[in-house]
């Protein structure tokens, strides 16, 4: 930026945006009552800078107190430009006890900040801890610090330390003192010099705070004796003293051992007191500094001079007197100097006149004086002036902050609500306080509004104006036109109103300058505004004509003909300023709000005063001629306005200490200081928009006119046109969004959406330090130039000030003039987007400022050259914000092109090693890829990864992550035809394995299996059948279907022994971890199916290798197993290959169909029965009764049906016996067996049921030898129940012999008798048929035998029993009578042979 000349400042005003009321109020009762003749006094104000406010590294750097009184009320706020001070201001008011003008002073002490107060009727000290007190070190680190008002509220103000009442003071115009002075001694004491209305000067000594002690009043007067409290009268009533000594301005000057009190009296004369001695020690006419006119000067009572002090070292006390005189008003700088015999005199260094009249404040410094005036408009004027080396006498300009327009031009387009409320609560023109004023008068109520936002109070202006409109509205339609003139109407009111507030809250009633810093502040009545050292630039464009024309030379140009070009070309800038329309104006401010080209516009205005202002243009056009090079003299202007070339960004630490690095962080961080700082940059940029928008028109005129003036310099014409004009477009619209943005303020953000939005934020992996750390209330809005001073440009800036210098070695002071020019220049070069720095736009992105942030790209889009792909990257992530998405893609890939150009991009691809060897812009995919996953946008992602692919055609490694990403997002899409062909189209295998997998689990849990088997996955089909059959094994059988996804995939193509395969696989899990009727139900369904598989293949290949159990199947990617000691544990042996054909199938089905039908039959058997063996299910079958079940399982399995028959006849034992007690389960099991006939004819029980199955049964499935008759009379007789005479009947004709031996075993010895005696009967001929006996015994039949073992046992048993000896006597006959017809019969063989 352009070189400071500190020969001017701007004033920068302190605007608040709160309506909270800050102020604590403290009411101090005296008791005084009301006094009808009381004196009234001016309002006034002042300050106080800590000693030590100038050191960086001090807890009281950069901070002050200022104050001001109203009446019987007193403010005092303390303020640092480094921190926020908590509880920092206290409003005190002491009824009827007025505030004597400057009545306040504050000294500082080792331990104490030492406030001294005078009323009318009192005199108060409030002690209160020095700053450096509160904390215990110097090393503070909290965001906010306590002010020293914080424990005021814990004094007793009514104690005699704090207060006393005058005694000889009523509050009347008599007795109460026109001015004070007041100090505190160097034993601790206040001492309190009041200036008696009868011309005497009372002190009034208060002992230490912390002694007791009595208070002593003493009078300095022209006897020089000294009179105590004890029988003191006061001169005024004892009338020996003139009231043309009364003192109307009072000072003090502390020496080691002695206090100079100097009085600046009605009489003109300046006297100095001495306090030590009570005399005067120096009395000086002050009119004889006046050149002419003393007479009449003399002749009237001084009313308005004023007296001020400075002290330093090397010159020691100076004085300044400011002489009121009408039309000669002057300032005097005398220098106090100490002769031989201590006796002073006054040296006169400087006279300064001024012209302005009514003087408010002045402050002497070392080397200058400022003053603040009045004018005949009530306007303030600032101006100072050094009073050593000032040769003509001029004073230097203050540029202050103008009131704002009386009137606001309203565009035809614009709507006069929106334009009304843009200039009311822009930072700029209106406090809060006169906003909320005019809304009370303005709807004449006493409703207060102290509570409110700053969006809450506008919205309450707008009901408020609304609802005046509309209550002044009489007809129910009017047009358009009418209601646009009555909104301007009614909004032009309450404007005034806020107009007036804003002019009283603006007056100003002092100044104060810090004697550390030089900062320079005006204390008005409604805030506190800053004086900023005017840039070479601004001050030539805002010099007034007389000060223009007085210059010679400018700091912009070294050659002097140069630098008069300059000045020239100024005041023809100054010209067109003054000659352009408000319409014109308003015309390019629209035009660069809605993009136009400047050089179009300014040319267009040209036209307009080239026609309307003829005369003005001649003027210019002849001050033009003046002008000897106006190419160099424009160059040198536009470069003093581009901020272009000195960009520096390097915030890299320079190994600081810890404590510097903290005070660094500090330094101009409060809210005050950020508020200041971005106000006076929204001023330049206002300033040198203005500036540039008059050169452009210049320009312009030069282009028309320049033969006269170039002298047929063709060339310089070309480089105008080519050159300068579209610089100067440039910076114009440069400065124009710089204002812009100045101006607008920040949105308030939820924090969940601000959480949010930074977690997509880091997904980019960008610094943090973009992102929002400011504490600063919702009831104080800033704007976003504010959000990136103290965010982000403050630290970076206060790196590169103190960056070479040795900070704690230096003691560095902060000159404000040096550091705040300094601050603002690295300020508005961060700001500058033709700089490489993208800090700005980061910021606004960071802190989710996306409407401010659009608003910046679209002011910058269509002139800036310079970081253009980074524009178009936050303008695409404000749309994604607003959900604006084909918008945001759009951008991203605008930017792409940029993303090895700009800084900003490349740090947003990053550069780590393992990136190192990706192309940028696949970098920048990649992070662009990422947040759109973050933010849940897979339509873009898809769109961008399918560009990158196209861009990535030499990086497989690049293609296959993208191939992946378009897989993902396709398939979560459900586009699952596009998601297998950017399966196909990965070129890394084991990506594609993973996609492939993927692919294949989730259309399994959509149950899109149709699509899954339909894909052709050419080269894939291993893979597929791999993963499929591993999901298969590895996931519950009842919650996914894999193994029928496998078979329709093997049946789809045709390979029916894989399908058979893989159904008989699923079957036998399911009888292992399903042991439930579903699951059985299942395993019938796969065995089934295997079936059908394998009987559509080729009888020869109808086989297939039997899975194996669950615990060996390899499992791709599992890791190695280790025994306890950590090693690997051996493999385990391969298992022998078992093939099964398509009959070892059968009989897995048939057991799997007996398994259901018990599971069916009796629900709580499944689970045991699911695992159960062939004979294990034949018990269980014949245990629920399923007979035919079981003979079919035993018939499959070749297993003896012994179990069956004896379960059977179990069965009807047990009925036989118990009778028809629960029938109901017996008929289930009885109908789950298939009867061969049913009995109609007569009703049947379920006894004879079971009989007639078990009979069944036996007929159905002969045996040999009858075993299974066998085994049920077996069972029969165990349980003692009677053989049925069928089945006896029938046993016998197979096999009597064992039927004989049953009987034995059981000792049926009589049924053993009579079947002896049956079968011999039967073998002599007698019924031979029942027996199976084909031929009885004859000499011709075949041999017949007899079980003579078993008869043997029969006779022993019957021989041994008398009861059974008439059948052992028959049995014993029938055995002869055989044993004779037997010899009978071999004889008579024996005798055929």
């Amino acid at each position: 930026m352009a070189g400071v000349l500190e020969r001017s400042y701007i004033e920068i005003c302190g605007f608040e945006r709160e309506t909270v009321s800050r102020f604590r109020q403290i009411t101090l009762n005296l008791g005084v009552g009301i006094n009808a003749g009381g004196v009234k006094y001016a309002d006034s104000a002042g300050g106080f800078s800590y000693e030590d406010s100038g050191k960086l590294l001090s807890v009281t750097s950069n901070r002050f107190i200022h104050w001001s009184t109203s009446g019987d009320t007193v403010q005092f706020v303390e303020q640092s430009l480094d921190t926020n001070l908590l509880n920092n201001a206290v409003r005190l008011r002491i009824p009827h006890c007025l505030l004597l003008p400057g009545g306040v002073f504050i000294q500082e002490t080792l331990n104490n900040v030492i406030i001294l107060i005078v009323t009318s009727q009192s005199v108060h000290r409030l002690v209160l801890p020095h700053p450096t007190r509160m904390y215990r070190s110097d090393l503070v680190t909290e965001l906010q610090m306590q002010s020293i008002f914080t424990d005021i509220g814990k004094l007793n103000l009514n104690e005699p330390a704090h207060s006393y009442m005058l005694p000889f003071a009523q509050g009347t115009q008599s007795t109460a003192p026109s001015t004070s002075a007041a100090w505190i001694s160097h034993q601790g004491e206040a001492l309190f010099a009041l200036a008696s209305p009868s011309g005497s000067i009372i002190i009034v000594t208060l002992p230490p705070h912390d002694h007791d002690g009595t208070v002593s009043i003493l009078e300095l007067k022209q006897s020089s004796m000294m009179q105590r409290l004890a029988g003191w009268m006061p001169t005024a009533i004892r009338g020996d003293q003139s009231t043309s000594d009364l003192a109307i301005s009072l000072a003090v000057h502390q020496l080691e051992d002695d206090t100079f009190v100097f009085a600046l009296c009605q009489d003109h004369k300046l006297r100095m007191w001495s306090f030590k001695h009570q005399m005067c020690l120096l009395v000086t006419d002050m009119l004889e500094y006046m050149p002419v006119g003393r007479g009449d000067v003399k002749a009237s009572p001084a009313q308005a001079h004023k007296l001020r002090l400075f002290f330093s070292s090397s010159t020691g006390l100076c004085l300044a007197i400011y002489l009121a005189v009408p039309k000669r008003s002057q300032f005097c700088v005398l220098q106090l100097v100490a002769n031989e015999n201590n006796r002073y005199s006054l040296d006169h260094i400087s006279t300064l006149f001024s012209t302005q009249e009514t003087l408010v404040d002045f402050v002497l410094t070392p080397t200058d004086i400022w003053a603040v005036w009045l004018d005949n408009d009530n306007q303030t004027v600032v101006k100072y002036i050094s009073f050593e080396h000032n040769t003509t006498g001029m004073w230097n300009q203050v540029f202050v902050q103008p009131s704002p327009e009386e009137e606001v031009h309203i565009g035809e387009d614009q709507d006069p609500r929106e334009i009304y409320l843009d200039v009311l609560f822009s930072p700029l023109r209106f406090t809060a306080s006169a906003i909320i004023k005019a809304l009370q008068i303005y709807k004449r109520g006493t409703e207060r509004y102290s509570d409110l936002s700053w969006e809450e109070l506008k919205k309450e202006v707008t009901v408020a104006v609304e609802n005046e409109l509309q209550s002044s509205v009489t007809e129910y339609e009017f047009c358009q036109e009418d209601y646009r003139l009555l909104q301007v109407e009614f909004w032009s009111k309450f404007y005034a109103c806020c107009l007036q507030y804003q002019d009283v809250l603006s007056t100003p009633l002092a100044l104060h300058v810090s004697p550390s810093t030089a900062m320079v502040c005006i204390l008005k009545k409604g805030f506190v505004s800053f004086l900023l050292p005017c840039f070479a630039v601004d001050h030539l464009y805002l010099s007034s004509d007389e000060y223009l024309f007085s210059e010679e030379e400018t700091p912009i140009a070294e050659d002097l003909d140069v630098s008069r070009d300059v000045l020239q070309l100024v005041q023809c800038l100054r010209l067109v300023n003054e000659s352009l329309p408000e319409d014109m104006a308003y015309e390019m401010e629209k035009a660069l709000d809605d993009l136009l080209s400047p050089e179009k516009v300014s040319e267009k205005i040209l036209d307009g005063l080239l026609a309307s202002e003829v005369n003005v243009i001649q003027d210019i056009t002849n001050k033009l001629q003046d002008i000897f090079n106006p190419i160099v003299a424009m160059n040198m202007l536009l470069r003093e306005l581009d901020l272009e070339a000195d960009a520096e960004t390097d915030t890299r630490p320079t190994g600081q200490s810890l404590r510097v690095r903290i005070s660094l962080s500090q330094l101009y961080g409060s809210s005050v200081a950020a508020s200041l700082i971005c106000q006076a940059v929204c001023q330049t940029a206002m300033t040198r928009t203005l500036l540039c928008r008059d050169l452009l028109i210049l320009q312009q005129l030069y282009l028309q006119i320049g033969d006269k003036v170039f002298l047929g310099a063709s060339n310089q014409l070309l480089q105008l046109q080519q050159d300068l004009i579209p610089r100067c477009s440039n910076l114009l619209c440069t400065y124009h969004l710089l204002k812009q943005m100045s101006l607008t303020l920040s949105s308030s953000v939820p924090l969940d959406i601000l959480n949010a939005d930074l977690q997509h934020l880091s997904v980019l992996e960008l610094s943090d330090s973009t992102t929002s750390t400011s504490n600063r209330s919702v009831l104080n809005p800033q704007t976003v130039v504010e959000l990136f001073y103290q965010n982000v440009a403050r630290k970076a800036i206060m790196s590169q000030i103190f960056s070479q210098q040795d900070v704690e070695g230096n003691q560095t002071m902060l000159h404000w003039p040096q550091m705040i020019s300094s601050v603002l220049t690295l300020l508005c070069q961060f700001l500058w987007p033709s700089n490489p720095s993208f800090l700005f736009p980061e910021c606004l992105m960071g802190n989710c400022q996306y409407a401010q942030l659009q608003e910046y790209v679209r002011l910058v889009g269509s002139w800036c050259q310079v970081n253009v792909g980074s524009y178009r990257f936050v303008l695409g992530h404000c749309y994604l914000a607003s959900g604006e998405g084909q918008k945001a893609l759009q951008c991203f890939q605008e930017a792409a092109t940029e993303v090895d150009k700009e800084e900003f991009l490349m740090k947003l691809t990053g550069s780590d090693e393992e990136t190192a060897a990706t192309a940028p812009r696949l970098l920048y995919y990649n992070k662009v890829l990422r947040l759109l996953e973050d933010i849940g946008l897979p339509e873009l992602v898809i769109n961008l990864a399918t560009l990158a692919i196209s861009e990535a055609a030499n990086d497989e490694r690049t293609q296959a992550a993208l191939w992946t990403r378009v897989f993902k997002h396709h398939l979560d899409l459900g586009h699952n035809s596009q998601a297998y062909e950017a399966l196909t189209q990965n070129p890394d295998p084991s990506r594609q394995l993973d996609c492939l997998r993927q692919l294949v689990v989730v259309l399994c849990e959509r149950a899109q299996l149709r699509d899954l088997i339909q894909f052709s996955f050419v080269n894939l089909h291993d893979e597929v059948v791999s993963i499929i059959e591993s999901r298969a094994r590895a996931v519950d059988l009842m919650t996914h279907n894999y193994y029928e996804l496998l078979y329709a995939f093997h049946i789809n193509r045709h390979n029916y022994r894989k399908a058979g395969t893989v159904m008989f696989e699923y079957g036998m899990r399911l009888g292992r971890e399903v042991r439930t009727l579903h699951g059985l139900q299942k395993q019938v369904n796969c065995y089934l199916a295997a079936l059908n598989c394998l009987r559509l293949v080729h009888p020869d290949y109808a086989w297939i290798v039997q899975p194996s159990s669950g615990a060996a199947y390899e499992r791709p990617g599992a890791s190695p197993k280790r025994n306890y000691d950590g090693e690997f544990a051996a493999s385990p042996v391969s298992q022998q290959i078992d093939i099964l054909e398509l009959k070892d199938l059968e009989k897995e089905y048939i057991l799997a169909r007996s398994r259901l039908t018990l599971a069916q039959q009796d629900p709580s058997s499944a689970a045991i029965a699911g695992g159960a063996s062939s004979l294990e299910m034949v018990t269980l079958l014949v245990q629920t009764g399923l007979f035919d079940t079981s003979l079919t399982l035993c018939q499959t399995f070749n297993l003896s049906l012994t179990p069956v028959f004896e379960g059977l006849t179990f069965k009807c034992i047990k009925l036989q016996y118990k009778g028809d007690q629960d029938q109901t389960e017996v008929w289930n099991w009885l109908a789950a067996n298939q009867l061969p006939t049913v009995i109609t004819t007569k009703e049947s029980s379920a006894t004879d049921e079971a009989w007639r199955l078990l009979a069944h049964y036996l007929e159905k499935y002969p045996s040999q030898n009858a075993q299974y008759h066998r085994c049920v009379i077996n069972k029969l007789l165990s349980h003692g129940v009677p053989v049925p005479d069928w089945l006896i009947n029938a046993y016998k004709e197979v096999d009597a012999a064992a039927l004989l031996r049953l009987y034995l075993n059981y000792d049926h010895l009589e049924s053993a008798a009579e079947l002896v005696l049956e079968y011999v009967d039967a073998l002599l001929g007698k019924g031979h048929q029942y027996f199976g006996i084909e031929r009885p015994l004859s000499a011709t039949a075949s041999l017949v035998w007899l079980p003579y073992t078993s008869i043997d046992q029969l006779l022993r048993s019957l021989s041994e029993s008398q009861i059974n000896e008439k059948m052992y006597k028959n049995l014993k006959d029938k055995l002869a009578e055989y044993h004779r017809l037997v010899d009978q019969s071999s004889r008579h063989r024996l005798m055929a042979r």
